[in-house]
């Protein structure tokens, strides 16, 4: 019982520490404290160094030096390799969508088409399609402008023969600036047109190419029946992706002048091949 009470006193217990000078022999400082504060103030002490210390490794740039912590050239590198290789995986997956409708379309069967499920987690029922004066305006017009339109009915693939039974959709309409002419090398027709202009497929067919290239902008090729492929060049966006299926009439892009080579403004460059040969397109539509 005296041993506790004596470890109790022990802790209750104050000591002072002080500084004096050695000549004069003067208090200069002095500090008064029981073992238990001295322990609090050695902990907060401890605590403070260590949470001043990850403070100091966690928000500035002193981390970078520890052996193996990377430093900004390198997290930058990190972050620009993964985008490249997330635009690579794209890439490589659209060339093996490309070849596969490519296979489909040469063996003579239909290429694997996309399954679009519904989403079941939204509830559609609530929806109210209700037309306004702008739509009834626009269909009234359209249905004017192609009422006389021989590609809007259906038609019998398998009792076409060449081109003598085709009916090519206007992919736009316009003012043709630049003819077909082969001594020039240029395979197609240029039509300018409003902008934001809506660029539409001249056939029904699967399109087998949408990309960029320097020369002709943001490019869309679509393969038909009969060995013909037409082509559509300078567009401003893109409306489709490679494997799509599309319908003669089919908003395919807009109108722009992209590409560094052989655009002096917004028009289409549109070309028809039929059997790997160029076509001039104004013997087959009329823009």
């Amino acid at each position: 019982m005296a041993k506790s009470e004596t470890k109790r006193r022990t802790w209750r217990d104050k000591y002072r520490f002080s500084v004096i000078n050695d000549s004069t022999f003067e208090e200069v400082w002095r500090i008064r404290m029981t073992q238990y504060s001295a322990f609090l103030m050695i902990t907060f002490l401890v605590l403070f160094i260590i949470g001043a210390t990850t403070s100091l490794i966690a928000f500035t740039n002193l981390r970078e030096f520890i052996p193996g912590y990377p430093d900004v050239t390198m997290r930058r590198n990190i972050l620009i390799s993964a985008i490249r290789l997330d635009s690579l995986d794209r890439e490589l997956a659209l060339r093996d969508k490309y070849f596969a409708n490519i296979s489909a379309i040469i063996q003579g069967k239909q290429p694997p088409e996309i399954i679009v499920r519904q989403d079941t987690s939204r509830d559609y029922s609530s929806i109210n399609f209700s037309s306004s004066p702008v739509d009834s305006a626009l269909r009234a017009r359209v249905e004017k402008e192609e009422q006389f339109n021989l590609t809007l009915g259906p038609s019998s693939h398998e009792s076409v023969t060449g081109l003598s039974g085709m009916h090519f959709f206007p992919p736009l309409k316009g003012i043709i600036s630049a003819h077909y002419d082969v001594r020039t090398k240029h395979f197609g027709t240029d039509i300018v047109a409003k902008p934001k202009a809506i660029v539409s497929a001249a056939l029904d067919g699967t399109v087998i190419f949408t990309g960029w290239t320097m020369e002709t902008g943001y490019v869309i090729q679509i393969q038909h029946s009969n060995n013909i492929v037409t082509i559509y060049k300078h567009n401003a966006n893109l409306l489709r992706e490679t494997g799509d299926l599309v319908t003669a009439g089919d908003a395919l892009s807009v109108v722009g002048d992209s590409g560094e080579l052989y655009t002096s403004g917004p028009h289409l460059h549109f070309e028809i091949w039929y059997k790997g040969s160029p076509l001039d397109p104004e013997k087959h539509i009329l823009f």
